[in-house]
């Protein structure tokens, strides 16, 4: 057996794993796998942000009803990991692509020959995240969803470089964490999630601008609507319950009649270029009080927390 084969066969252990970048995104992609028994090293510069981790971690914990816990620690720099340990690292900084590729750089130097190398990038393509690395084979996406110790998807994101049987031992171990991942095996913008959110809110943006309906009709209209129905099935497989034919008869009306636009609408644009920027700015396609802000976070995790009780059935 080949050190990276071996390497590989070690997944789905109780393990150590490295995150680098303590934010949000990583402190809860930490909580999962100290969820799931593993330790964890969290490389994190800010001190502040270092200090708040274990605060956070542990209030993760809790709302995941974590039975067996591993442990974690945080450091300042990626040199101070034992490196000789880890099976799997997740890069979780800021959306800046040559920072990604100067952290892939260090882990590629730091790490294991062997272990998969990750990105949770949301926007960049993994390909060009991982452009200059000698190992490519072993760098991949690692998508999660915000919050990410609560959204059960996570994508497994295979570059144009990456070895299929190590996507496919990240795929598993995903799913020995409790995760519901998804194979993306083609390295496209916006990978698989997010290019159908993305359909959906050029459509619904474009609504409004024309005047069809208010923010609250539209937001209104996917809650209690489709977005109802997907907690139970997907697109496709509501629809093959609907009936197919049904689908493609509305479709031949609809679909030419759709925004297709291949650039952000100038509704949202204005909003942006005004600072209306949703609740960090207390003003976006609603208006926010700081009760109001409050009150709707608290609301909203409840929410998730009672659906996730539900998809778990």
């Amino acid at each position: 057996m080949t050190e990276k084969t071996r390497r590989i066969d070690l997944l789905g252990e109780k393990g150590k794993a490295a995150v680098i970048g303590g934010g949000v995104m990583g402190a809860d992609i930490a909580a999962i796998f100290v969820s799931g028994g593993w330790s964890v090293h969290i490389a994190e510069p800010s001190e502040k942000t270092r200090k708040a981790l274990p605060k956070r971690i542990k209030n993760d914990l809790e709302k995941l009803k974590a039975k067996k816990e591993g442990i974690f620690s945080a450091v300042s720099k990626m040199e101070e990991i034992p490196w000789e340990e880890i099976e799997i690292a997740i890069e979780a900084v800021p959306e800046k692509l040559e920072t990604k590729r100067q952290v892939f750089a260090q882990m590629e130097k730091l790490s294991r020959k062997g272990i998969p190398l990750t990105s949770n990038s949301s926007g960049f393509p993994i390909s060009e995240v991982g452009k200059h690395l000698k190992t490519r084979d072993r760098m991949l996406g690692l998508h999660f969803f915000m919050p990410a110790h609560l959204a059960p998807l996570v994508e497994v994101v295979c570059s144009e470089a990456t070895d299929p049987r190590l996507a496919e031992h990240v795929h598993s171990l995903m799913k020995q964490l409790g995760k519901k991942p998804v194979l993306v095996k083609k390295d496209i913008p916006g990978f698989l999630a997010n290019r159908i959110q993305h359909a959906l809110m050029r459509e619904a943006l474009s609504l409004v601008e024309k005047g069809v309906a208010t923010p609250e009709d539209v937001d209104d209209a996917v809650r209690y609507g489709f977005g109802f129905r997907y907690v139970a099935a997907g697109p496709l497989r509501q629809k093959d319950l609907t009936g197919l034919d049904t689908q493609y008869s509305a479709g031949v009306t609809i679909y030419p009649d759709l925004c297709n636009d291949s650039a952000p609408s100038s509704y949202i644009r204005e909003k942006v270029t005004a600072g209306h920027l949703g609740i960090k700015a207390q003003k976006g396609f609603y208006e926010w009080t700081d009760e109001e802000i409050a009150e709707f976070k608290a609301n909203y995790e409840k929410r998730l927390l009672r659906t996730l009780e539900i998809m778990r059935e």
